[in-house]
Order: C-alpha cells, then structure tokens, then sequence
C-alpha cells in the first residue's frame, strides 16, 4: 500500500490488509527492492509443494492432503477454480468481482451472493473450523486473500 498518511494508526489499519505500506513521499529504488522481497516470497512458495496451515498441496497435481488426517480433500467444480485463482494470487487481497471474474469469466453483477455461496462450501471443506477461517481470509468490504505465513 503507498500512502501520504504517515500517523500509526494509520500505518497499522493499511497492514491490517496490505502486505506492505510504504508513505509518500517515496524512492522509486526502495519501492523495487520491497517488490522484491514479494517476489521472492512468491518464488520459495512456487517449488511445487505449498503448505498452509493444515494443508500440503503439491502444485503440480494440485492434490491437497490434510496433514492431521493424512486424508486428500478432493475439490471439484467452482470451489476448486475459486481455491486455484487465490492460490495463484497468494498473498494478494483479491476484490469479489476480481474472483468472480477471474472464476466465472464474465462480468461481477454488484450484489450477487454466488460467490460467497461458493467461498462457504470451499471453507466448509479446506478449514478445520469454517466458521473461524485460518485459510480463506475474509477482508471485511474489500474481498478475500489466501495468505501463506
């Protein structure tokens, strides 16, 4: 996140959803070197295996195996598309009308609750606890970001 606001409240509301925040003004070299750091986040988390939390999903077959129960949670249908598009924006605050049409290839329709609808089911079978979501973040009035830790 760039901003001109500089006061920590500030600072700490943009961190609660943004992966970096960086005040106006800003040198350009030190806005690289932060994309980076990301980057090279990015490129440890893409060696073909990726674990979240509960969760060891191998890349390339895109198989997902819970780690306490040894178990492979089969995904099917929209869920697995919605699960595949925030995998390949991990770390990245997805708006509902980027995955809605990142998934659906069609135009977001404002108030349309499919993808919420879908978002529930995929939790219900990825997340421990659905109602207190470790994996699918929800960030409230904006969208949802898987986040590797």
């Amino acid at each position: 996140m760039i901003s001109a606001r500089t006061a920590v409240d500030d600072r700490l509301q943009g961190l609660s959803f943004a992966d970096d925040y960086i005040t106006k003004p800003f040198h350009p070299e030190e806005v690289a070197a932060r994309l980076q750091v990301v980057l090279r986040r990015v490129q440890k988390a893409d060696k073909g295996q990726l674990t979240l939390h509960h969760l060891q999903i191998n890349l390339a077959t895109q198989q997902v195996i819970h780690t306490d129960t040894k178990e492979e949670i089969v995904l099917s249908g929209k869920p697995y598309h919605i699960f595949q598009f925030l995998l390949r924006h991990l770390n990245q605050i997805l708006t509902k009308e980027q995955i809605y049409e990142g998934v659906w290839k069609e135009p977001y329709i404002a108030g349309d609750k499919t993808l919420m609808v879908h978002i529930r089911h995929l939790r219900e079978r990825i997340e421990n606890d659905p109602s207190n979501p470790q994996i699918i973040e929800t960030i409230r009035g904006v969208g949802y970001r898987i986040r590797q830790t």
